[in-house]
């Protein structure tokens, strides 16, 4: 149906990264992008979604906090400050840490959003609607 949506006002669909240590919640996340007419590419590591940011332009990258060897807030400072890029990707925090402190860090780092863990399809679309021009 969203690729209709999709077809319908001409839009392309987002191109989108999934930066998520976690198989199960690969898995889902994969699936509802899927479902919403989109293709994610997935890094497993904050330092793999570096490197596919460097290689292609996404235009959302759904950050999970707490990975191993690069973390998403150190993954998020870099893409945004210190890769040079002609147009930075829209991210959002996911995460299971529900903390004011870490939502708080997490916009002031430049992430655009925050969904919290469990994920459900409509918080997905929602987000991707809010802060990615998802039709």
């Amino acid at each position: 149906m969203s690729d209709n949506i999709n077809k319908e006002k001409n839009t392309p669909p987002l191109s989108c990264l999934i930066a998520e240590d976690n198989l199960v919640n690969q898995k889902i996340l994969t699936r509802f992008l899927n479902n919403l007419g989109l293709k994610p590419d997935l890094a497993r590591d904050g330092l793999e979604a570096v490197e596919y940011v460097q290689k292609k332009d996404y235009d959302v990258v759904l950050m999970d906090i707490q990975m191993p060897r690069m973390d998403g807030l150190k993954a998020t400072k870099c893409i945004l400050n210190d890769c040079k890029l002609q147009k930075s990707p829209v991210i959002i925090a996911v995460t299971a840490n529900t903390s004011e402190e870490i939502k708080q860090m997490c916009l002031d780092i430049g992430m655009k959003g925050y969904i919290s863990k469990p994920i459900s399809m409509t918080i997905l679309k929602n987000a991707l609607q809010q802060w990615a021009n998802y039709p």
